[in-house]
C-alpha cells in the first residue's frame, strides 16, 4: 500500500478502532483519528487551528520562537512546525507526511500568516537524505534573530539541528538565568550558547562554553554578543568534553553552576545499554567539578531513556563522585510541545536540577 494511503484499523469484529495514514517502515500507520471521520483538509485545518489556539495560551510573552505544530502531541503525527519571528520551518517526518505535504502547507499558510511569518522552510529525509526546500513565501536569511523571554538568540534554518533550535529547553534556559547571578557557569555540549548567553544575562560571573564543533562555538560567541554581554565573561573551548572535564579536574577547578545537555546518547533502543553508561559517567564527572552547594542541571533528549532511568543514572553518578545532591526541580518538554497520555514516548525530554549539599 503507497504511503499516505488513507487506512483504516478494524477489531476482529469488523469495528472501527482508528484512521490513518500508511507508512513505510516499522510505523505501518499514523494514526491521526480513533473517530469514525474523513482525514482531509478540514480535518488538517481543525487541527492545526487547535494548536494554534493553545499556544496563544502558553507562549510565553517576550517569545517568538515555539513550536507551533508537534506531531502525534497535536494529533498530526510526522508533522511537527517551529515559529522563528518572521519564518518557521516545517519538519516532516516519514513517507506519509511528505505526500501530503501540499495539503499540510495549505492547512498550515493561514496559521503562519496569523503570526506575521512570511516564509516556511520544509525538512525532510534525514542526515545525508534530508532536503530542506522553501514551501511557501520568502526565504529566510542564513540566520534568523528571536527572542525567549527576552532573550536573543539567532537560528539557522538551513543546517541547524532539529528545526534550527532546541527550543524545548526554553524552560530550562529560564531557570538558569534566575539562578545564574555571581556564579562561576560551565556550559557543556553549548551549540549556539543559548544556556551561556541565560547564565550571562542572569549576572554569572564567568560563564566557560564547551563544544567540539568550531562552528557551534563561534555561534556560541555571536549568541553571546547579540546579548550586549560582555566578552571578556565568556570563555570558549573547542573541546571534545570528557576531555575538558579530565583537565579541569586534574587543574582542580570547581563551577557553581555545571549545564550537561549532551546530544542523545541513545538514538535507539539498542544503544540504550551504552547510553546508560555515558549518562553515569557524565553526571559524576560533572559532579567532582561542582562546587560545595552548587548547582547541576542534567538533561536527557533520549526518548529510548524514560525518566526514571535518567533519575537512576544520576543517582549512581552522584554516589559515585561521593555527593548528595537537593532537587529542586524535575521538568520536561514546554506547553508548546504536548504529549498524548497515551502516548508516554513522547516523554523525550527529561531535566534535573540539583543542589549539591556538601
Amino acid at each position: 500500500m503507497p504511503p499516505g494511503t488513507i487506512v483504516t484499523a478494524v477489531d476482529e469484529n469488523n469495528r472501527f478502532v482508528a484512521r490513518g495514514w500508511a507508512d513505510e517502515g516499522p510505523i505501518a500507520i499514523r494514526v491521526l483519528t480513533v473517530r469514525d471521520e474523513p482525514i482531509d483538509a478540514e480535518l488538517l485545518h481543525r487541527r492545526m487551528q487547535a494548536a494554534h489556539q493553545l499556544r496563544l495560551r502558553v507562549v510565553p510573552p517576550q517569545t517568538d520562537a515555539f513550536r507551533l505544530v508537534h506531531g502525534e502531541g497535536d494529533r498530526l503525527p510526522g508533522v511537527v512546525c517551529d515559529v522563528y519571528g518572521k519564518f518557521a520551518a516545517l519538519q516532516l517526518d516519514g513517507a506519509a507526511a511528505v505526500v501530503w505535504k501540499k495539503r499540510i502547507i495549505e492547512a498550515l499558510v493561514p496559521v503562519l500568516e496569523s503570526y506575521g511569518v512570511r516564509g516556511l522552510m520544509v525538512r525532510s529525509g534525514r542526515r545525508a537524505q534530508r532536503a530542506v526546500t522553501v514551501g511557501w513565501g520568502e526565504s529566510p536569511p542564513q540566520e534568523v534573530q528571536v527572542q525567549e523571554n527576552g532573550l536573543r538568540l539567532s537560528a539557522d534554518l538551513y543546517h541547524g539541528q532539529k528545526t534550527g533550535l532546541f527550543l524545548d529547553h526554553r524552560p530550562a534556559r529560564a531557570l538558569v538565568r534566575r539562578v545564574a547571578r555571581g556564579l562561576q557557569v560551565l556550559d557543556l555540549y553549548s551549540y549556539v550558547g543559548g544556556f551561556s548567553a541565560s547564565a550571562g544575562l542572569g549576572g554569572a560571573a564567568s560563564v566557560h562554553t564547551v563544544d567540539i564543533a568550531p562552528q557551534a562555538i563561534e555561534h556560541a560567541q555571536r549568541t553571546w554578543a547579540l546579548n550586549g554581554l560582555a566578552s571578556e565573561r565568556q570563555h570558549c573551548f573547542v573541546s571534545d568534553v570528557p576531555t575538558f572535564l579530565i583537565e579541569q579536574a586534574g587543574a582542580r577547578r570547581r563551577y557553581d553552576l555545571i549545564i550537561a545537555d549532551p546530544p542523545s546518547f541513545a538514538p535507539n533502543e539498542a544503544s540504550r545499554h551504552a547510553a546508560l553508561a555515558a549518562y553515569r559517567k557524565l553526571h559524576q564527572a560533572c559532579l567532582e567539578l561542582l562546587a560545595p552547594e552548587g548547582f547541576f542541571l542534567a538533561a536527557s533528549c533520549s526518548s529510548h531513556i524514560d525518566r526514571r532511568d535518567f533519575e537512576e543514572v544520576l543517582i549512581e553518578g552522584a554516589d559515585r563522585a561521593k555527593r548528595s545532591l537537593q532537587v529542586l526541580d524535575s521538568s520536561g518538554a514546554p506547553p508548546d510541545h504536548p504529549r498524548l497520555l497515551a502516548f508516554p514516548e513522547g516523554d523525550y525530554l527529561k531535566v534535573w536540577f540539583a543542589r549539591a549539599l556538601d
